[in-house]
């Protein structure tokens, strides 16, 4: 796959280097919190209580661990609003090669990721001694599900078929998504304090990747489909190798949870031929399928592929519905307050 198949002269595209740019520093960053992870082995941590509780915290709560990951988190969080911001007034369309401001967000991304290295090791704890765990799976769930509904007129929502969603539901995704994400991600990062487990490696990895993305607003590569795909599809791959390391035997339902909706939504955004899509249902069928003939597993647990699908669809469904009535209401009472004041 070749994200720079787009254009006859990609390899003079600014954008395209910025890309291949912040992979590579998303690749040496998660390298260097790799390497730098024995300096945080002898912090002690609370034992662990369940799903809920998150394992990586301070057992006493530190004020100045406190006011750093919350005020850089804050002033990151606002820098990179105030960017799209900026972005959505002056930028406004899609364009070759890079503006600016994208510049000013791929340092700005850039220096507080260092920024939140040099926090972890020092203060260590990150927004997790403070709220909960939910939240921040939440804010990519929620992330997820928002692609979900701004991609319906584009590719489908099921098998290439366009879901009946409200289009002024869709306009206003599509127009404010940027400021959704950009807390999703941000947020997320600055969660998590930058430990060395392999579940935080491939998170970081993934943050960084979404964070670049973030960062290439208005740009070509904001909108190639191969790579916009690789902002969701990543998450699969993330859950399901988490899962791994935790040893509890979940793995399928983040694997092939994730990958359904792959063959059911996302796959049909490629243009692939109808052969090619069909030859990966087939493949995600007969997959799942063989691991669940496994000894160890049974056919009742095959629900299991179905539960994160269903999640995302329905949450696709309420949200969008829910956004076209808060819009339907808005109208209602500025047509009626319009009429009032005549």
């Amino acid at each position: 796959m070749s994200v720079g198949k787009s254009s006859p002269q990609s390899s003079n595209r600014a954008d395209l280097w910025a890309l291949w740019g912040g992979i590579a520093f998303s690749l040496v960053f998660t390298a260097i919190i790799w390497a730098a992870g024995q300096r945080l082995e002898g912090i002690p941590f609370l034992p662990d209580t369940g799903p809920s509780w998150y394992y990586w915290q301070l057992p006493e709560p530190d004020t100045w661990a406190r006011i750093t990951a919350w005020g850089f988190y804050a002033v990151h969080q606002i820098t990179i609003w105030g960017l799209i911001y900026l972005a959505q007034k002056r930028i406004q369309r899609v364009q070759p090669g890079l503006h600016r401001l994208n510049l000013i967000a791929l340092a700005v991304n850039a220096f507080f990721i260092i920024l939140h290295f040099v926090q972890t090791h020092v203060w260590y704890d990150g927004l997790a001694q403070d709220v909960s765990i939910w939240t921040s799976q939440g804010s990519v769930i929620l992330m997820l599900v928002l692609i979900l509904i701004m991609e319906n007129k584009r590719r489908g929502l099921f098998f290439g078929k366009k879901a009946p969603l409200p289009q002024r539901a869709m306009d206003v995704v599509r127009q404010y998504h940027g400021y959704v994400f950009a807390w999703a991600t941000v947020y997320t990062l600055w969660y998590h304090p930058m430990e060395d487990t392999s579940g935080h490696l491939i998170g970081f990895f993934y943050m960084f990747l979404l964070l670049l993305q973030g960062s290439l607003f208005y740009t070509r590569i904001h909108v190639n489909r191969w790579w916009m795909l690789v902002q969701e599809a990543t998450v699969l791959v993330h859950g399901a190798l988490v899962a791994v390391m935790q040893g509890n035997g979940l793995w399928p339902m983040f694997a092939f949870g994730f990958g359904g909706v792959f063959v059911i939504t996302q796959m049909h955004g490629l243009k692939l031929p109808k052969w090619a899509r069909w030859a990966l249902l087939g493949v995600y069928v007969v997959a799942a399928l063989v691991v669940y003939a496994q000894p160890e597993r049974r056919w009742v647990d095959l629900n299991e592929i179905i539960r994160i699908p269903i999640i995302e669809y329905l949450l696709v469904f309420v949200l969008a519905w829910l956004i076209g009535g808060v819009l339907w209401v808005a109208r209602r009472v500025k047509g009626e307050s319009a009429t009032v004041s005549t």
